[in-house]
């Protein structure tokens, strides 16, 4: 989806977890390893946005690690609230609002999206690795889901 506001858009992030390692794509407009995710569309929530993205670029069934308020109501739903949120530049000067979460695959077993080049599970000491040039919020939460998934 292009971009629909000037300056922000809302994305979402998932940090997917197997076992010790986490998913990482290469992205060719960045020319980099970020987690895969994408824009919340006009006629979605983020927690549909989540699962739409997850489905189209890795074919994984997941289980989110995020807190929903345990309540129901007749005008509305409770949404995952987000492990993190960041923003950075997306393409100079716009810039997204990235809502992160962390999720766990139930299996390893991924398709690549034709919107990457690459698609790879990293254990924690290959985020560290000056081969990838991983920015250090993407370390950050990528060492933060698989904390969260162990103790899940």
């Amino acid at each position: 989806m292009p971009h629909v506001n000037e300056l922000y858009d809302f994305i979402v992030t998932a940090f997917v977890v197997y076992e010790d390692t986490v998913m990482l794509v290469n992205h060719p407009r960045y020319g980099r390893w970020v987690p895969m995710g994408g824009h919340v569309e006009l006629d979605e929530d983020p927690d549909q946005a989540l699962q739409r993205e997850i489905a189209e670029e890795t074919g994984l069934e997941v289980e989110i690690l995020s807190e929903r308020a345990p309540i129901k109501t007749a005008d509305g739903h409770m949404l995952y609230t987000p492990n993190c949120v960041d923003v950075h530049e997306a393409n100079a000067p716009h810039k997204h609002i990235s809502l992160n979460y962390y999720v766990r695959a139930t299996h390893n077993s991924h398709v690549k999206s034709d919107e990457h080049t690459d698609i790879r599970w990293f254990t924690e000491e290959e985020l560290e690795d000056p081969a990838y040039d991983l920015l250090p919020r993407i370390k950050f939460c990528c060492r933060e889901a698989l904390k969260k998934a162990k103790q899940s």
